[in-house]
């Protein structure tokens, strides 16, 4: 055998181990969300693939919103309006696609991103002119976007097209157990996210996290990195705002708990609160350990309250939890 062949196994090796150090905790992430789906098919043997799809579908908003938080927390940020921005899109398709014929939806559906990049961007914006702390922008833009979603539709109305209800809804042909949820969440994930990920972008999302003095002697852009990272955020939560239209059918203008569990999901997933660490794969690996331990409550007959108060519970010791390391972090 050549000498040369022995150094480049030694050197894959050696890049593995380096891979499952560097992805430890998505890695326990992932087998923890196996054990909780094989302990949910020992509650209930019937569990399959329409199980899998009812998970899928209904983790697809908080995994969408779970995203868009996660860029902002790596840029060293945090939106508390994020389910407020789904609201806003989510009823804005709704109303826009009642009547309307599957030309005219692909349209709207196209409008209805522009306008969450949009949202996000005016977030961002309001937050480096004004330079007042991002969480209290963001705490008063919940107010102002969930008045305009109560203002374009003041109860749950309008419509969605019918292609659009069916990229969710089902498996994958030929692979039923396979989530059309799942995939498309996949896809959106690695369409936009792993290009600004591997790109400039995307190392100055993470340098502004880290260090934002440091950036910008290094030459980073603050200001316009945090205002893109806000714009993603927002466009993320018009794909999460669709999804709920998507799955119900119709608009929703009281934002749901989205927020907490995105702040939940994106904690447990392993990104730092205080910025400069972290990716999205945790973060949806989160979403659906959340969303199966709620559905095993279920499955369980655990009283409605108790299994909310439970699920409560959680969260808020995974983000106490996190702001402690985020704290612990920063004096170090």
């Amino acid at each position: 055998m050549p000498r040369w062949y022995g150094l480049r196994r030694r050197y894959r090796g050696a890049g593995m181990k380096r891979w499952i150090e560097a992805n430890t905790w998505t890695i326990g992430l992932a087998v923890l969300l196996v054990v909780l789906l094989m302990t949910t098919k020992l509650i209930q043997p019937d569990f399959g693939a329409s199980g899998l799809d009812s998970l899928a579908r209904a983790a697809l908003p908080f995994a969408l919103a779970a995203i868009g938080m996660a860029i902002v927390v790596i840029a060293g940020g945090i939106d508390l309006s994020i389910a407020a921005m789904m609201s806003v899109a989510s009823v804005t398709g709704a109303v826009l696609m009642d009547g309307a014929s599957d030309g005219q939806s692909v349209v709207i559906v196209l409008a209805v991103l522009l306008l969450g990049l949009a949202m996000g961007a005016v977030n961002g914006f309001l937050i480096v002119v004004s330079r007042v702390p991002d969480i209290v922008v963001t705490l008063a833009m919940l107010f102002v976007w969930q008045g305009v979603a109560l203002l374009i539709l003041n109860a749950p109305g309008g419509g969605a097209a019918s292609w659009l209800r069916a990229l969710s809804a089902g498996g994958i042909p030929g692979v039923d157990w396979l989530p059309r949820a799942l995939v498309l969440l996949a896809f959106v994930a690695a369409v936009i996210w792993v290009p600004i990920h591997r790109s400039k972008l995307g190392l100055r999302l993470y340098a502004i996290g880290s260090d934002p003095l440091a950036a910008f002697r290094s030459g980073v852009p603050v200001g316009q990195t945090r205002i893109i990272a806000y714009a993603l955020c927002g466009l993320f939560a018009a794909f999460g705002g669709l999804s709920v239209t998507m799955s119900t059918g119709i608009g929703e203008p009281i934002p749901g708990p989205y927020l907490m569990a995105s702040v939940a999901a994106v904690v447990l997933g392993g990104v730092v609160l205080g910025g400069g660490r972290g990716g999205i794969l945790g973060p949806i690996l989160a979403v659906l350990i959340l969303r199966t331990v709620r559905m095993d409550l279920t499955l369980l007959s655990v009283d409605p309250n108790v299994a909310a108060i439970i699920e409560g519970t959680i969260m808020v010791a995974v983000v106490m939890f996190g702001a402690v390391l985020a704290t612990r972090g920063r004096r170090a």
